[in-house]
């Protein structure tokens, strides 16, 4: 027959308890002690202990006995093994938020061998979890698990950038009856705002935060046509707001860009937009704000009769210039801002540029279109959201240019599903960038 013994306090010769069990916990040992396991036996249930921080840094030095959590959203990481290990050492490694594919994890296995190779080993399979141990000195470091999880369930959601750029105002047309003649207003530029890499929004606006994407829902995408131009008494228009909408984000609005101011025996007042209009000159009528942290306000009219120059319509980056005598720079557009969202700075939503009796002015960096002295003025370009130039008297004012709205987002997380043909284009620094040069939609 065999026999029980049930204690509560086993004890060494010394008095000090050596196992120990109160309530439900079992103690094992005594603060500085070392619990050695004979050869051949093993301990069961030690476990690997989990570390609580995610690591996103770019490096990690590990720990036998320990597992951790690698988000390489923002960065690959580069993990240096332990220098020395003894056998049955572990390390579980884990893609915390499956972007492995995106920004790899490298093993730096040092002077220890891997699999009983030399190479630092490079996984990169979104989902993937590796689990080593270690074998002794001639195969080092051996997987016992590598694979994948499929992401069960609802994925998580995504960041995207965008940059949204409003459709540009119409410039003015200054015409009279009488023997004075005036010259029209710029265009304003359309509304710009941006949230890629820090960089700015219009009107001086700080970047604003990315959007947050779910998957399997649809993002409607707006992009606003420019204002039309006239060649006759017809007012012209300011440019058309683009948008991005969802069912589970803020709309992302940008305004159409203010029209540039004109006459046809009556004033024709610039508008605000999210750049503002230039004024026309001889008259109460000033250049028109832009929309805060979006666009610049439009530029005055000249008081000079000798000239009758608009004020330049308002850009992105910069107020347009009022209007004066001669040329000179005067009446010029506003400036635009410069994005990389698409991997190379290009500078857009320019204001246009006053037309004038003589010396008409050149529209702002970034699409906007030129004045005229009384024949065609420029258009803003088309998807830049560049306000069209003013012209005077038999001239034609130019149309505002069309706007352009651009996501950006992880090349892991692009879902492929569009309607409205955007631009595609894959790997932009391990991003996938949407160009809608129309309107159309994205789902997630």
């Amino acid at each position: 027959m065999s026999s029980i013994i049930k204690v509560n306090t086993v004890q060494d010769v010394d008095g000090n308890n050596i196992i120990n069990e109160s309530g439900n916990t079992v103690t094992i040992g005594k603060s500085g002690d070392t619990i050695q396991v004979a050869s051949g036996a093993s301990l069961v249930g030690a476990g690997i202990e989990w570390q609580s921080s995610i690591v996103t840094a770019a490096t990690l030095t590990a720990v036998a006995g320990r597992g951790y959590w690698l988000d390489t959203s923002s960065n690959a990481i580069t993990v240096t093994l332990p220098g020395t290990a003894a056998v049955g050492d572990q390390l579980i490694f884990t893609d915390y938020a499956r972007n492995w594919a995106t920004n790899a994890v490298t093993l730096n296995q040092g002077s220890l061998k891997y699999q009983a190779g030399t190479t630092n080993p490079v996984y990169d399979t979104n989902g993937q979890t590796v689990n080593i141990v270690y074998s002794g000195t001639t195969a080092g470091w051996i997987p016992i698990s590598d694979d994948d999880v499929v992401n069960e369930g609802t994925p998580p959601p995504y960041s995207a950038d965008f940059l949204v750029i409003a459709g540009g105002g119409a410039g003015g047309l200054g015409k009279e009856t009488t023997s004075t003649e005036y010259g029209g207003g710029g265009g304003g530029a359309g509304g710009y705002r941006n949230s890629f890499n820090s960089e700015t929004s219009g009107g001086g606006g700080s970047s604003e935060t990315a959007l947050t994407l779910n998957t399997g829902t649809t993002y409607t995408i707006t992009v606003g046509a420019g204002g039309a131009g006239t060649s006759d008494a017809t007012e012209t228009t300011s440019g058309v707001a683009s948008s991005i909408s969802g069912s589970d984000i803020t709309t992302t609005t940008s305004v159409g860009g203010g029209r540039g101011g004109g006459r046809y025996n009556e004033e024709r007042a610039s508008a605000t937009g999210g750049s503002g209009g230039g004024g026309v000159p001889n008259t109460s009528d000033n250049g028109s704000a832009g929309t805060a942290n979006q666009g610049f306000a439009g530029g005055d009219g000249s008081g000079d009769v000798s000239n009758d120059m608009g004020g330049g319509g308002g850009g992105a980056g910069a107020v347009g210039v009022d209007g004066g005598s001669g040329a000179g720079g005067t009446g010029v557009g506003g400036a635009g801002v410069a994005s990389s969202i698409t991997g190379s700075a290009v500078t857009r939503a320019g204001g246009g540029g006053a037309g004038a009796n003589s010396s008409a002015a050149a529209g702002g960096s970034g699409g906007g279109g030129a004045g005229s002295t009384g024949g065609t003025a420029t258009n803003g370009t088309a998807n830049t959201g560049g306000g069209g130039g003013g012209s005077r008297t038999s001239g034609t004012s130019g149309n505002g240019g069309s706007g352009v709205v651009i996501l950006s987002m992880a090349d892991a997380n692009y879902s492929g599903t569009t309607t409205g043909s955007p631009t595609v284009a894959t790997g932009v620094s391990g991003k996938t960038v949407l160009t809608f040069n129309s309107s159309g939609s994205y789902t997630g």
